[in-house]
């Protein structure tokens, strides 16, 4: 591996000492070779031993000389991380373009036919940047695998010995070599090159094995190859203006259809991530086929005077093309029963269109007097031999950066439209402004505090009293009903406009509150204590509603079951005879498994002693002066 200085010469018209290397360029008029478009949207091109990075405006953002002249017929290919492979004089040359305007250098050569050979041409160059591979074909010297670091993997000629039989360019041994450039498939890992006699090869890209070999020279000796990525393989034949669809497992051909006439032996068409496959004609049409082959011809309307003879381009999204159709002063087709001919003369525009092939929808259009094309016209390139192909190229950079801020602007007004589609879609908004639900929730968190104010008020109030009335529990019990209504307002879906409320998840048991206990003295020495414990049970209730009760509505119970302490309120002085019984459950309270909070109500009665029947232990007698009855109220349940 031979290593060469490089010079640097970042955006040259900001440095007054590098004028002259402004000159070079200066209406000399040279030649282009075909770009690359890179992925930050510059455009990189040979011109004699010069690489040259355009902006996409058109202006050179650095040229570095290489010190070998470059092969203009061949555009330079992309290598990942910076790096960019292209021929030059029979060699390989890597460029690292973060190396440029450093003391390292950025050019070094990865192939070179040796000290003092002359070498053989180099026909075409590949690279796969999943498996950090470089595939040179060499004139009669056949097919070499190298590592990106220079380490050489594999070499491989057009005929093999392989499972003991010969391998290729079955019909002439001695002339046969490989004559296209490779064609790597990333989905498949796999190499495809064809041979002078017709052959196409499919090759691992790890090893010289050969998959399989298909004879195409019924069609033609000589045809591209454009790899579908989807497990198709296309094969452009121009003499017969033929694609053909092959499955890239087997070789075989799965479709075959016809064309317009092509304007070079190198013509190939683009594969979108759709699948559809693009190519243009001299017939003025843009033939699309999908995978399984039906056919789209844009324009639909006739164009008799209009050829497409330059490449397509794909777009950064994948999703659609750039090609350019030319507007001649006149167009002739010779047709015999071998092939065609198509003569043209004079262009008279040119028409840029950006299009979706599957859809056939048109997105941009300009010609070559609009504002962008009419701009490159008085940059940079004006100093270079540009045809349409070359301005193809930078209408496609130019797009890379535009629409990377279009898709910015489109993600963040997504955002925005779904959060309103989202917010105004709720059936509590289609008929109310935002300001009137605003105010609506406003309105219910204020009612709320006020009743949280009053609800509090009362129970003190009710507290410090000797004897509660009962125009003050019935009061108690109505806020604090009223309240719950506008609490469940306020945490269900009500809040984003619908009124329907929904299940709530069982939760655990839930810790003590630290809400205090309330007792009640009645008339005749009964009273009642009202105090918080826990317990399995469910009710129709709300959660935290407090009931207060008097003593006709208290339910006896014959059996009370549960650990805890009995709180007994002694409101007689009496000791005169213990009584002793015990409570059941009503049968008329259903059972529940659910878990939530329980109000304890003990209504002291003149009794002598209560029995309490307590899991595992038995029953328990707890001596009273008074009778005493033990009520469990269901006060919150889930909502199942």
């Amino acid at each position: 591996m031979v290593a060469s200085q490089s010079t640097w010469f970042p955006n040259y018209p900001h440095y007054p000492h590098l004028f002259s290397a402004q000159e070079r360029f200066r209406n000399r008029g040279d030649r282009l070779s075909k770009p690359l478009i890179g992925d930050s949207g510059r455009i990189y091109a040979c011109s004699e031993d010069m690489l040259l990075a355009f902006e996409n405006n058109g202006s050179i953002a650095w040229f570095l000389p290489l010190g070998f002249e470059c092969n203009v017929s061949k555009a330079p290919v992309h290598g990942g991380r910076g790096k960019i492979y292209l021929i030059a004089e029979n060699r390989v040359l890597r460029i690292n373009i973060m190396k440029i305007g450093t003391s390292e250098p950025a050019v070094q050569v990865l192939f070179d036919p040796g000290p003092g050979q002359r070498g053989d041409e180099i026909v075409g160059i590949a690279v796969s940047t999943l498996c950090s591979s470089v595939i040179i074909n060499v004139k009669n010297r056949g097919l070499f695998a190298y590592l990106m670091r220079g380490q050489l993997l594999w070499s491989v000629g057009p005929v093999i010995d392989q499972y003991g039989y010969r391998q290729g360019c079955w019909k002439n041994v001695s002339d046969c070599y490989f004559a296209s450039a490779p064609v790597i498939d990333q989905c498949e890992a796999s190499v495809y090159i064809s041979n002078t006699e017709g052959e196409l090869y499919s090759l691992s890209i790890r090893s010289p094995q050969f998959k399989w070999i298909q004879d195409l020279s019924s069609f033609d000796k000589l045809y591209t190859i454009t790899p579908g990525n989807n497990g198709i393989l296309y094969v452009t034949v121009p003499v017969k203006s033929l694609i053909l669809a092959l499955d890239v497992s087997s070789g075989n051909v799965l479709w075959q259809t016809s064309i317009g006439q092509l304007s070079s032996a190198e013509s190939s068409p683009v594969v979108d991530s759709y699948g559809w496959v693009t190519i243009g004609s001299l017939d003025g049409f843009l033939y699309s086929f999908s995978p399984t082959g039906t056919l789209k011809k844009f324009p639909k309307a006739a164009v008799l005077d209009s050829v497409i003879q330059f490449s397509i381009f794909l777009d950064c999204s994948g999703y659609a093309v750039y090609f350019c159709q030319t507007e001649m002063e006149e167009k002739v087709i010779h047709m015999n029963d071998q092939c065609s001919h198509v003569s043209a003369m004079k262009p008279k525009s040119s028409i840029f269109t950006l299009i979706v092939p599957s859809t056939g929808k048109i997105y941009w259009s300009e010609s070559n007097h609009g504002p962008f094309l009419s701009s490159l016209s008085q940059s940079d390139l004006q100093n270079f031999v540009v045809d349409e192909g070359m301005l193809l190229a930078f209408v496609t950079a130019s797009s890379k950066i535009l629409r990377l801020a279009l898709s910015i602007i489109l993600v963040v007004l997504a955002v925005v439209v779904r959060f309103c589609c989202v917010f105004w879609r709720k059936k509590k908004l289609q008929d109310q402004d935002l300001g009137r639900f605003l105010e609506k929730r406003r309105s219910l968190q204020l009612k709320k505090k006020a009743f949280d104010r009053t609800i509090t008020e009362l129970e003190h109030k009710a507290t410090g009293e000797a004897v509660a009335t009962e125009e003050t529990k019935e009061e108690l019990g109505k806020l604090v009903r009223e309240r719950q209504g506008i609490e469940r307002k306020l945490s269900t879906t009500y809040s984003l406009g619908r009124d329907e409320r929904v299940s709530n998840p069982k939760s655990v048991l839930p810790l003590y509150t630290g809400r205090p206990s309330y007792s009640f003295q009645r008339a005749k020495k009964g009273s009642v204590t009202i105090f918080y414990t826990l317990s399995n049970t469910s009710s129709e209730g709300s959660s935290g509603e407090r009931e207060y009760v008097s003593d006709s509505e208290v339910e006896e119970e014959h059996v009370v079951k549960g650990k805890g302490k009995a709180a007994i309120e002694d409101e007689s002085s009496s000791n005169d005879e213990q009584l002793g019984r015990k409570y059941q459950r009503s049968p008329l309270k259903p059972a529940s498994s659910s878990k939530g909070y329980t109000e304890s109500l003990f209504v002291e009665q003149e009794s002598g002693e209560e029995n309490f029947q307590d899991e595992g232990k038995g029953v328990k007698t707890v001596p009273s002066s008074s009778r005493s009855i033990w009520l469990k109220r269901r006060t919150f349940s889930s909502l199942n």
